[in-house]
């Protein structure tokens, strides 16, 4: 079965369907990773997005039951140069094409995917569309033009009720999910954390009423300012405990404490981004998945300070409060797919969340 890919400025790419015969419309990105496409596919940041995998050959170890960021994927859609029908590894229990099939997303393989990357590179991320190869093209384009991407996407992913996971020492964490991936959960509680994640619309007394030791603000999708009316039940929350803001979260913080964010022409989307720490001068490769950035020349007269900055377009990478004791970076500690080169800031979190309650002194 043949299918193509509709984008919003007339490009047009033909190539073999794979995945659910349906029609779908969203933001077209690109994604460098070599190797997470399940992580990818399942992360919650990608919600409403067409996610192209720019590393020719996809699927060749399969889909397991373990490596899911969330119950459900919310891309919709996958584009690909080359989708392994045979894949090989010992924990595979499907193909890519069958797991598409399944979780009723479609996708699409065959085309140049090098080409599409520099498109979207060249005019930005560009809305489009999977559809049936009889599709007439000037039409979509048209429809395409008037459409409106959703600004709701992270009442749709977060959490809908609060919900608890033990840990095994007397610390506690209030994770705000804003779109969470399961990568982030697992390293709070490997450091023993008692996890409680809440709504990403919960008021701040609320959240407060839970006798937190720390809060951690997740990744999510979207814009930031599409949920601004939290941003002052993340002031006051920040301001109180020893705070932890992750990609969304990150942005989110800086919002809450008077900066700026804007959209970047093509994001950040892969698993290689070196992001410099400026304190030490050490550089980390990370694992990124983002639209916006903070906007460096907004921090003027706020309290934050920058601590990473990308070294690849000198973007803001990670901030911290002058006082407060609070932090975030734009990337993924967690990784999840990607390098682990960052987990220690779960640890250096750890170690806030002590100080704070005297256990160790600073």
């Amino acid at each position: 079965m043949r299918r193509k890919l509709i984008l919003e400025n007339g490009e047009t790419f033909t190539g073999k369907a794979i995945g659910a015969a349906i029609e779908q419309t969203g933001e077209v990105v690109f994604n460098t990773s070599m190797t997470g496409y399940q992580e990818i596919l399942t992360d919650p940041s990608y919600k409403g997005q067409i996610v192209t995998m720019t590393y020719p050959l996809i699927g060749n170890y399969g889909v397991n039951r373990d490596d899911f960021e969330s119950i459900y994927p919310n891309v919709n859609g996958v584009i690909v140069k080359e989708a392994a029908e045979g894949p090989s590894h010992f924990r595979k229990e499907k193909t890519l094409d069958e797991w598409l099939k399944q979780t009723n997303i479609p996708g699409l393989c065959g085309i140049d995917t090098r080409k599409l990357t520099k498109i979207i590179r060249t005019f930005g991320t560009l809305k489009g569309r999977l559809c049936d190869i009889e599709q007439d093209t000037l039409k979509v384009v048209e429809e395409l033009k008037k459409t409106e991407l959703p600004r709701d996407q992270v009442a749709s992913v977060s959490t809908k009720s609060q919900f608890w996971h033990p840990g095994t020492n007397n610390n506690r964490v209030v994770l705000i999910d804003y779109g969470a991936k399961k990568g982030i959960v697992k390293d709070l509680l490997s450091r023993g954390f008692e996890v409680i994640v809440v709504p990403y619309d919960t008021p701040a007394e609320s959240i407060l009423s839970l006798s937190p030791d720390g809060v951690m603000l997740s990744n999510g999708p979207g814009n930031p300012e599409d949920i601004s009316h939290v941003l002052p039940h993340i002031k006051q929350v920040a301001e109180t405990v020893p705070t932890f803001g992750i990609c969304l979260g990150h942005q989110l913080l800086a919002l809450a404490f008077g900066a700026e964010t804007e959209k970047m022409t093509f994001g950040h989307r892969g698993a290689n981004h070196p992001v410099k720490h400026l304190d030490s001068g050490r550089v980390s490769i990370t694992s990124q998945n983002h639209s916006y950035t903070v906007s460096e020349h907004s921090l003027e007269g706020t309290p934050l300070q920058v601590t990473h900055r990308n070294v690849n377009d000198g973007s803001v990478e990670g901030l911290r409060h002058n006082t407060l004791p609070f932090f975030s970076v734009q990337y993924h500690p967690e990784a999840s797919p990607g390098p682990e080169d960052s987990k220690q800031l779960f640890d250096h979190f750890h170690t806030m969340v002590e100080q704070k309650r005297g256990i160790i002194h600073a």
